[in-house]
């Protein structure tokens, strides 16, 4: 039986590839690359639909395979450069080939399917792109795009008799219209909102990304994972501090953060976690307490106390909220001054007249809420 490899993103168009190519009898293996960009598909919030419905409808075998470090140095260095943002496209897609081709190796697989469609994607997928990144990756003439075959050059499956080219499709541009309707033929009916994917195209984390990688050209994989979280301030080029939105980030986290981070709330009110990466210093925790009580319930009282742990040990801070330009001054946006153009880490006094308190009997009451 004739068999194919299908790089699998669990959306509309890469799970019609698939469908199409099983509609001639051939036997597909999907497999999804996953990174610290995309959709996580642990966490259902992340993403529109179950990414992998289709799989279980329609009976095609999905594997996994992480792509952590080797993505993560692409984003760093893309050799053919990153589109609008920090999405390196065409890198990415030579990458997944790559390693398709060693999985098609192992089993005994003739030919690679996308879901491709020409058009859609300003970067990366354009007539004279393809062949490029195809012979790079070290197949060409083995990557059949099913939605948009007619309008490509004959691939070495469909010379070989292996797919009927007049069973695919001419499919072009950004419309989504004619996916839908053959989505509706196939009786595909549960499939992501067709937008997005990867945080490496939205303007706002591609600037935290860019900003974190100015600052440390190794972070780790807690720093990447926090840039999906939260409010980001920049304390200073080794210290940096995320405050909590809502409930579901504060629990994310508490759950990624590091023995040694520190952890800020305001007890017995609403408060946000926030956390302090890096340079703990006695300025860049007084900072953070500010930020904590200024975005609590909490945030109208003229002081306000703030508990800190870091691993096992409590103290407390008595601080003032901070106040909008103290927020302006260290907020990472892409439209805000630079901190690092006006003494990032250079504490104001306001920070530097703050009192800490080393036990709660320094204070009139409290609630440890912190665990």
């Amino acid at each position: 039986m004739t068999k194919a490899i299908a790089l699998y993103s669990g959306g509309l168009d890469s799970t019609l590839a698939i469908l199409t190519v099983m509609k001639q009898g051939i036997d597909v293996t999907a497999i999804t690359f996953l990174n610290h960009f995309g959709c996580d598909i642990s966490d259902r919030s992340s993403c529109s639909k179950d990414p992998f419905a289709a799989s279980v409808k329609f009976g095609f075998k999905v594997k996994l395979s992480h792509l952590s470090d080797k993505f993560l140095e692409i984003v760093k260095n893309p050799k053919h450069g990153h589109g609008r943002n920090m999405n390196p496209c065409i890198d990415c897609r030579i990458l997944m080939l790559k390693e398709a081709k060693e999985f098609m190796g192992l089993t005994g697989a003739d030919f690679i399917i996308t879901g491709e469609v020409l058009g859609q994607r300003p970067m990366s997928q354009r007539k004279n792109c393809f062949p490029m990144i195809d012979k790079a990756a070290g197949l060409k003439g083995s990557v059949l795009r099913p939605l948009s075959a007619k309008f490509l050059p004959m691939t070495v499956p469909e010379e070989k008799g292996l797919v009927d080219r007049e069973q695919m499709y001419d499919f072009t541009g950004r419309s989504r219209k004619p996916q839908m309707a053959l989505a509706q033929e196939f009786g595909l009916t549960e499939y992501p909102a067709p937008a997005g994917g990867c945080l490496l195209t939205e303007p706002i984390y591609a600037y935290k990304l860019k900003e974190l990688l100015e600052h440390d050209r190794d972070p780790s994989y807690t720093d990447i994972n926090l840039l999906r979280l939260g409010r980001h301030f920049r304390f200073s080029s080794g210290c940096k501090i995320i405050v909590g939105r809502k409930q579901d980030e504060n629990d994310a986290i508490k759950s990624v953060a590091d023995r040694g981070d520190c952890l800020l709330r305001v007890d017995g009110v609403g408060s946000p976690l926030v956390i302090v990466r890096g340079a703990l210093t006695d300025e860049a925790v007084s900072f953070a307490a500010s930020l904590c009580a200024r975005y609590s319930d909490a945030k109208n009282l003229p002081e306000i106390t703030v508990t800190v742990a870091r691993g096992d040990e409590r103290s407390y801070l008595k601080v003032r909220p901070a106040d909008n330009e103290l927020i302006e001054l260290y907020r990472i946006e892409k439209k805000a001054v630079s901190a690092s153009n006006v003494g990032v880490g250079a504490a104001p006094d306001v920070l530097r007249s703050r009192v800490l308190l080393k036990s709660p009997s320094d204070m009139d009451s409290h609630t440890d809420a912190m665990s």
